[in-house]
């Protein structure tokens, strides 16, 4: 039993590696946010599908009930995107990911009103320890400058992020992480099609290596990875567990954008481990 945890712990943290690539990639990639998010979606939606025929995986829906809950999921799912990448392109990769990760905090005040779960405190105790940690890792800023814009884009993608998670947790009994993964990016890839013809694509070409990456590592396998592991953890379990991302998405852009880490960096970042290794005890004993 302690192994079949320390298992899913494992591929719940491999999840949380590949879907960090997001900030460093979003941030690299020169295109809109909005033509960034249908191209990815497309791609991410191919790689999933071919994967999933080759595994057999099945895609029927069984009801329209599930399928207007994954319409609703997509939505949000797009909407959180959007504004994450907006949130990226108006500051560094630090201040986008880690304005993200108030998602923690949020999913654990509302997890339980969408969701039968009993509403443990601790969450609420560890939520904050987070934050404290997001605060200290966060440059200072002023209201005058797009630093507190994409602060502000970052917590509102936070909230759209927790809401797509609890509402793919109710789907998550009865298809797999794959096929949920799939509709979601679908839907998006038909959803977002008219950005082609609003917004300047002339990069796609140049930038086609990173997008592909983006598609593939973030969003086929780290997502993909993530919503799978909503059949061993709750979503607040899930949530409080990623928050490594934004440490390892730090670690990537100091390696690859030259974007250097400094002391508040490293403490705040100390700080969310801690309440990553004390989630993960916590959630091991349950």
């Amino acid at each position: 039993m302690k192994n079949q945890h320390s298992r899913n712990l494992i591929f719940l943290l491999i999840a949380t590696l590949f879907g960090s690539t997001s900030g460093p990639l979003g941030k690299y990639i020169d295109l809109p946010p909005p033509v960034i998010i249908w191209c990815r979606c497309i791609l991410g939606g191919l790689f999933l599908y071919a994967f999933c025929y080759f595994k057999k995986v099945n895609l029927k829906i069984s009801s329209k009930r599930d399928f207007s809950t994954l319409i609703i999921s997509a939505l949000l799912f797009g909407a959180h995107w959007i504004t994450y990448f907006y949130a990226l392109k108006l500051s560094n990769v630090a201040i986008g990911m880690l304005s993200l990760f108030t998602y923690p905090m949020l999913t654990a005040l509302i997890e339980p009103l969408f969701i039968k779960v009993k509403f443990d405190p601790m969450y609420i105790v560890l939520s904050l320890m987070v934050l404290l940690g997001l605060y200290i890792l966060t440059p200072k800023f002023n209201p005058n400058n797009t630093y507190f814009e994409a602060i502000i884009f970052g917590v509102i993608s936070a909230l759209f992020y927790a809401l797509r998670n609890i509402i793919s947790k109710k789907l998550i009994s009865r298809y797999t992480g794959m096929s949920i993964m799939f509709y979601q990016l679908a839907i998006l890839s038909l959803v977002l099609l008219p950005v082609i013809f609003y917004f300047d694509t002339t990069n796609i070409s140049i930038q086609f290596p990173y997008i592909v990456a983006l598609a593939l590592i973030t969003t086929a396998i780290g997502h993909t990875m993530l919503v799978s592991s909503f059949k061993h953890f709750s979503v607040s379990t899930a949530s409080i567990i990623s928050s490594t991302q934004p440490v390892f998405g730090i670690i990537l852009a100091f390696l690859f954008l030259n974007e250097t880490p400094t002391l508040s960096t490293f403490l705040g970042g100390s700080l969310i481990l801690a309440t990553v290794i004390i989630e993960s005890v916590r959630s091991r004993n349950k």
